[in-house]
């Protein structure tokens, strides 16, 4: 096996989850450099995990890095995708894509002209909890596929004490959050073709709550609240609702279900890779817990990462595409242009729905390892 090179952009907090679990679960990929623009954090995550430190202009300076993975936040994600595609590098990216339509669109187009590889964030879809949903959605096991509902509520306040990227661009709860959501049903139902929805914030003028910062104001700059209704070329008609001026439940308590002629599917929450599935069947009055179909039901951040480099080492396509990446952005756009309009918002673009992870081998949990034959075809 021919592994991969890589380096990390963006030394934050995901990108613990990240680096360890691409350095102890996929060995399709050699976890090299790390570079940050807080030199201390970045010594930090090298010294913690054996990798270099490096600055941005060495890892692209430096051939045998094929892949880089931005987890800079979220404003940042354009610029530096966009400085790593036109440098050669094949990249995967934390959520969203890009903060705006038009950057999506042309970070798609550069990606598409120099033949590179481009993914993104989340990956969570790829985990056993969704997997086991779109097989049993594909299976037939609850008919037809007519609706959908989901739900999650947060505080905006209490975020704001201890997250400041809960209140910049980028970080509310519909394009930081409910992009999970989004993705997971575009997995399963394939591409929407239209939209209506409810984009704002509440109460953008605050104070902090936190003793530290107690009474010092701050601005929102993103959305506290957003509710949609979507319809799936696939047939489906479904509503989202976002809440971020509610209440923070922990643990969480999220909605995400699928409806279909013969029975629903309640799933996992799709911020996570595994959880309970259940299905209740027509004529039944009980759900029962569907048995997990596939592997990867632990925390595995980074798994997108080595589907994408699998693929790019087999020559197919990546399930966590950029073309899905983009039509997750382009819906969370269209529920703003929506609001702001007071008008239906039809999809002008379209994706390839990811085929579903070959079900593998799930034993290898016994034995303490993750196998990793699933994502190589």
């Amino acid at each position: 096996m021919n592994k991969m090179k890589i380096a990390v952009l963006g030394c934050g907090n995901i990108s613990d989850a990240y680096i360890s679990s691409m350095i102890s679960k996929f060995k399709i990929l050699d976890v090299t450099a790390c570079c940050d623009l807080n030199e201390e954090k970045m010594m930090q995550t090298a010294e913690k995990y054996g990798i270099k430190p490096m600055t941005l202009e060495a890892i692209i300076g430096d051939a045998s890095i094929e892949l880089v993975v931005n987890l800079t936040p979220s404003p940042a994600h354009y610029s530096l995708t966009k400085k790593l595609l036109e440098a050669g590098k094949h990249v995967y990216s934390e959520k969203v894509l890009a903060l705006t339509s038009d950057q999506g669109k042309e970070l798609l187009q550069i990606a598409d002209d120099k033949g590179l590889y481009l993914g993104v964030a989340p990956d969570t879809f790829l985990g056993s909890a969704i997997q086991t949903a779109k097989y049993a959605v594909d299976s037939g096991m609850i008919g037809q596929v007519t609706s959908f509902y989901g739900a999650l509520t947060r505080d905006i306040t209490y975020g704001a004490n201890y997250a400041d990227i809960t209140i910049k661009p980028g970080g509310g709860i519909a394009f930081d959050v409910g992009i999970y959501y989004i993705t997971a049903l575009l997995a399963i139902l394939g591409p929407v073709s239209g939209l209506t929805g409810i984009m704002d914030t509440v109460n953008p003028d605050r104070e902090y709550e936190a003793v530290e910062k107690m009474g010092q104001a701050y601005t929102i700059q993103n959305e506290t609240r957003a509710s949609a209704v979507l319809k799936f070329r696939s047939g489906p008609v479904g509503t989202l609702n976002f809440d971020a001026t509610s209440i923070f439940i922990v643990p969480e308590q999220p909605a995400l279900v699928i409806n279909g002629s013969l029975g629903h599917i309640q799933m996992a929450d799709p911020n996570k890779f595994g959880g309970q599935v259940k299905v209740m069947l027509k004529g039944n009055n009980e759900a029962f817990v569907l048995s997990s179909s596939h592997p990867f039901e632990d925390e595995s951040r980074g798994l997108g990462v080595a589907e994408m480099a699998w693929a790019i080492r087999n020559k197919r396509k990546n399930r966590a595409s950029k073309e899905m990446a983009y039509h997750a952005l382009e819906a969370l756009h269209g529920i703003r242009i929506s609001s702001e309009t007071g008008a239906y918002y039809t999809m002008t673009s379209d994706f390839q729905k990811p085929e579903p992870l070959p079900r593998g081998y799930k034993g290898g949990a016994y034995f303490g390892f993750m196998d990793e034959t699933a994502l190589a075809k």
